[in-house]
């Protein structure tokens, strides 16, 4: 990241200014909802990366901070391809050249890594420490930040080189598409399943993108009559023209209107969990992505017994949840939270059918103008905002 001066009054002068300051949208206590302010740019840590960041998403997890969930304050969000420009002091020689001048997204969790004595988790040295290493910090979330800037730091750990296939505006769906990806890494759909996912916002459409094509992989790859394969997954929402652009990810779609004795609200789930009987309790897996109580409770009537509920979105207020179908039915309550990079990366490069993801892109702002970007997000008919933050030439 450097400024080229040209003496024009002596063509032979030239001279190379290090950028030290940059833009980023930051909280703080007195912009709690987020301001575009000028910055130092962040040296790298001795394992991280400087990363000059290309381009940004804009999700509901960072409206929620807005209100103040997690308390965080610093730069926000967590999606972003960028191009990487400077290291550490401690990065190999090997990873310098493997990632240099490359583009790259990245595992938002950045866990000790087993450089915290205490640590349990990071010490076992398997793959539950990119989520719950106990001294993480998370990228625009906790203590960390993040990537509505025109640069970051990451752990070279973290990140994952980005095909050349791959336009910006794609690359940046990687970390939204990797927590869909977490529920195959779960192995919470087998054959023979029969799942759902209820919600048409944008976590749902991701989902139902995945799993379609996870339950196609795996009829194919079994050569198995048409009578015993593994149904389709089925899509639930409100709004026919979400519903619409997973038409081809190999779920069925069907409105909420379709399996409840009464309508809802606008967030894909219900006021009521009354669900018509042809759909009462006969799913195998049942996936969350409402985000509501009212949802939840209808993701309960819709779950088989001894079947598997998967929360992937979290409910603010839970106060009025009724846990008796959940004893009786002895249903599996399972948490999923962020997820691998690498599938991710290849469903979005050879997903089959191809994952066309920019047509869930609503509109695209500079990071100079984020404020309106955010507003934008926030509204209901809003499906991804993203942010140019800088320009590969810079």
């Amino acid at each position: 990241h450097l400024i080229i001066n040209i003496n024009n009054n002596n063509n032979n002068s030239i001279s190379m200014t290090k950028k030290t300051i940059m833009l980023a949208f930051q909280l703080s206590s007195e912009n709690p909802s987020g301001k575009v302010v000028e910055v130092p740019i962040p040296d790298p840590q001795p394992h991280e990366a400087l990363i000059q960041v290309l381009q940004a998403g804009i999700c509901n997890t960072d409206l929620e901070i807005v209100k103040g969930y997690m308390g965080f304050s610093g730069t926000l969000g967590h999606e972003f391809v960028g191009k990487v420009v400077e290291f550490g002091s401690a990065v190999s020689e090997s990873d310098q050249r493997k990632f240099l001048h490359q583009r790259v997204c990245g595992d938002i969790n950045l866990a000790c890594a087993g450089r915290t004595a205490t640590c349990n988790i990071c010490s076992l040295k398997t793959t539950m420490s990119r989520n719950h290493c106990p001294t993480r910090t998370v990228l625009g979330i906790l203590n960390k930040d993040g990537t509505m800037a025109e640069y970051l730091t990451l752990p070279v750990s973290n990140l994952h080189l980005v095909s050349d296939a791959l336009s910006n505006e794609e690359a940046v769906f990687c970390e939204p598409l990797a927590a869909a990806c977490r529920i195959v890494e779960q192995n919470l759909v087998k054959r023979f399943d029969k799942v759902v996912i209820l919600g048409d916002g944008k976590l749902g459409l991701m989902i139902a993108e995945a799993i379609g094509r996870h339950v196609a992989d795996m009829n194919h790859n079994e050569e198995e009559t048409a009578a015993s394969t593994t149904p389709k997954p089925i899509l639930i929402g409100k709004h026919a023209h979400k519903l619409e652009l997973v038409k081809d990810a190999g779920v069925e779609i069907k409105l909420l209107n379709e399996i409840t004795d009464d309508n809802g609200d606008n967030d894909g789930s219900t006021n009521s969990s009354a669900v018509k009987s042809e759909f009462q309790n006969a799913f195998d897996v049942v996936v969350d992505a409402t985000g509501s109580p009212s949802g939840l409770a209808l993701c309960v009537n819709l779950t088989s017994p001894m079947g598997t509920l998967v929360l992937k979105s979290t409910c603010a207020d839970t106060a009025g949840f009724f846990a008796a179908p959940v004893v009786i039915n002895e249903i599996s309550i399972v948490g999923s939270r962020c997820g691998p990079f690498p599938p991710a990366l290849k469903l979005l490069e050879h997903g089959n059918p191809k994952l066309h993801v920019t047509k869930y892109i609503t509109e695209t702002f500079a990071l100079r103008d984020a404020s309106q970007a955010m507003e934008c997000a926030a509204q209901k008919s809003t499906m991804k905002v993203q942010l140019i933050c800088s320009t590969e030439d810079e």
